[in-house]
């Protein structure tokens, strides 16, 4: 059923209808006067690539930069091209831990969020960095997600293959064979699944731990369509911290998430875990640059401390090809070290903030490694 707009609504107001009118199935119509607001499933492919323009990975990879004068971000001016700044450039992927690292996840059919997500920061991980370990996220449940997120290069399918049985074992070889001492597991979404592959992420980590019971493990979760009964069973696995991101600001979430996924629905996934497990440390993850005020963020921030969330991390949103989401502006580094201040100042445990700085970061699982062990001497 289309919702009436009045021709006098401003266009803030009519976001907010938009984001109002969303279900499970999408947008409706919506009108404003004479002019109707369409889905974006709805819209034409020509005008999706119209909408898509931006700068992608080529971009990246190339260091394809402006000339920048160091004052504030760089926002998208309409009608330009907005290209990368100086702070996100990074260096191409090499070196001996990087080259074996991705071998043998090929010899033992894995898959990483690293390299499907496009991370840039796959070279300092896999190459080992500053603390010598060469670190990477695994992605259980194959490397197909049922759902569409704008932000997100991971292949989708309505249907992707059944899970791997062997990839809980293999995951644990794997990693056994690394010798690290800190590991995130993250999957793809499975709506396709009727627990939404719980059961698959929790016999992955309880094949880690039976392995190398030193080994503290991260699992960076979906909402698994909020049942609170699959929640549960990763919480129960035996894992040391329990990850899930909202990705961006409430008003954002119909834009850049699957109508799926909604803001509400990922606080109640980190809020059933830390009611259950109170002791257990809770981490989530936010993108900046996607058209979000600052009194947007500061109200995320404040919903996710309501519900004591330990760790957060902030990163700047890269559109990972040119048929994802425009980057609407660039975040300068100076404005990350203020929300890791104001992070530090609302009480979160540890916060991470920077241009590059991902959900699942080399520095944060450091961080969260000393954290976890001095809580369990003292307990």
């Amino acid at each position: 059923m289309a919702a009436t707009i009045h021709k006098h609504c401003k266009l803030g107001e009519i976001s907010k209808i938009l984001f109002l009118s969303q279900g499970r199935s999408g947008f409706s119509n919506v009108s404003c006067g004479s002019v109707t607001v369409r889905q974006y499933s709805n819209i034409s492919k020509d005008k999706k690539e119209i909408i898509a323009e931006g700068p992608g990975l080529e971009d990246f990879i190339a260091g394809n930069i402006p000339d920048y004068d160091g004052e504030g971000s760089i926002k998208r001016i309409k009608g330009e091209r907005l290209r990368l700044p100086e702070w996100l450039k990074t260096e191409i992927p090499v070196g001996k831990n990087y080259i074996a690292l991705k071998q043998s996840l090929k010899k033992l059919n894995l898959h990483t969020v690293c390299e499907e997500a496009k991370c840039p920061n796959i070279g300092e991980c896999w190459g080992g960095g500053e603390h010598a370990t060469a670190t990477a996220t695994i992605m259980v449940l194959g490397d197909q997600c049922t759902r569409g997120c704008r932000f997100c290069s991971v292949k989708t399918a309505r249907n992707p293959p059944p899970p791997d049985p062997m990839e809980p074992v293999n995951t644990a070889t794997a990693i056994s064979e690394w010798g690290l001492d800190y590991v995130v597991l993250t999957s793809v979404d499975r709506d396709d699944l009727p627990d939404g592959g719980a059961a698959h992420f929790a016999q992955t980590v309880r094949e880690i731990k039976s392995r190398s019971p030193h080994i503290l493990v991260e699992c960076l979760t979906p909402d698994f369509r909020g049942d609170m009964e699959a929640v549960t069973v990763v919480a129960d696995s035996g894992l040391d911290v329990y990850a899930h991101n909202v990705e961006t600001v409430e008003s954002l979430q119909w834009l850049v998430r699957d109508p799926r996924a909604n803001y509400h629905q990922s606080l109640s996934v980190l809020k059933h875990v830390k009611s259950r497990y109170p002791k257990m440390v809770t981490k989530t993850s936010i993108m900046l640059g996607l058209g979000e005020t600052d009194d947007q963020i500061m109200k995320t921030l404040e919903d996710l401390r309501m519900i004591d969330v330990d760790c957060l991390t902030l990163g700047q949103y890269m559109q990972p090809t040119k048929r994802h989401l425009k980057v609407k502006e660039y975040v300068h580094p100076d404005k990350f070290d203020y929300w890791q201040q104001i992070g530090d100042k609302l009480g979160f445990v540890y916060t991470a903030s920077g241009p590059l700085v991902r959900s699942s970061y080399k520095a944060g699982e450091f961080f969260l490694k000393n954290l976890l062990e001095k809580r369990k001497s003292e307990s």
